[in-house]
């Protein structure tokens, strides 16, 4: 059994169809990159994971239940966008998350943030944009769930910090567990990547070990990805 079994998942909005009939397994253990263009139907997937849409018709089953209550105890995620409410401290968004989750380690937490020059006594209102992203990744990463989602991860920061960043998603998460990225760096995460799921008008038109389809194209999964969409 996979840590995440979608069968025959469509969702619609209105006429729009935003994902068709797809079928996709996550193994455990995994670091897998969700990769499509703009519109494609990542975040679609992603949000019904994590039970934020309702599907159309299908069916997601995570560690063998349906979506719900109990697979959001086992799931961190990380929005697109940031949620954090800027008028707190970064030390009170800590005390936030660790009486919310059972498994958020709020020590880890602080060490990473330390690595990263971030004080946890700052209000968020008066931290960048790119900033911000880095206390929630970190906040996400410190968490000792089954399922990381990422969407987008390394929008907002810097390529100083890219290799910090993966570095930081490689060496958090627990054995057994897995990653879903979905970014439009391929280049930056493609090192850190175990699978590829490709997802094009929402269809999931490839599933591959990382390494063998860089073996069987002769080539890196960006260029890989940019001859398969290529305008």
């Amino acid at each position: 059994m996979g840590l995440i079994e979608i069968k025959n998942l469509t969702k619609k909005y209105d006429k729009k169809v935003a994902l068709n009939n797809v079928n996709l397994n996550i193994p455990r253990g995994k670091i897998v990159g969700l990769l499509g263009k703009n519109g494609a139907g990542k975040t679609t997937l992603i949000k019904l994971i994590n039970d934020l849409l309702t599907p159309t018709s299908g069916e997601i089953l995570i560690n063998g239940n349906k979506v719900g209550v109990e697979t959001k105890k086992i799931i961190s995620y990380l929005p697109e966008k940031t949620y954090l409410n800027t008028q707190m401290k970064v030390s009170e968004v800590i005390t936030y998350f660790e009486d919310f989750y059972e498994d958020f380690d709020a020590q880890k937490a602080k060490k990473l943030l330390k690595d990263l020059d971030l004080d946890v006594n700052e209000h968020l209102s008066k931290m960048s944009k790119g900033m911000q992203e880095k206390v929630q990744l970190v906040l996400v990463m410190s968490r000792n769930a089954d399922l990381y989602i990422l969407d987008e991860p390394l929008g907002g920061v810097d390529p100083a910090t890219r290799d910090y960043i993966l570095d930081t998603i490689l060496s958090n998460f627990k054995e057994n567990a897995s990653v879903i990225i979905s970014t439009h760096l391929i280049s930056d995460i493609e090192r850190i990547l175990d699978e590829v799921v490709f997802i094009d008008k929402g269809k999931i038109v490839l599933q591959s070990d990382a390494d063998k389809l860089r073996k069987t194209e002769n080539a890196s999964i960006d260029e890989v990805f940019r001859r398969s969409f290529k305008c």
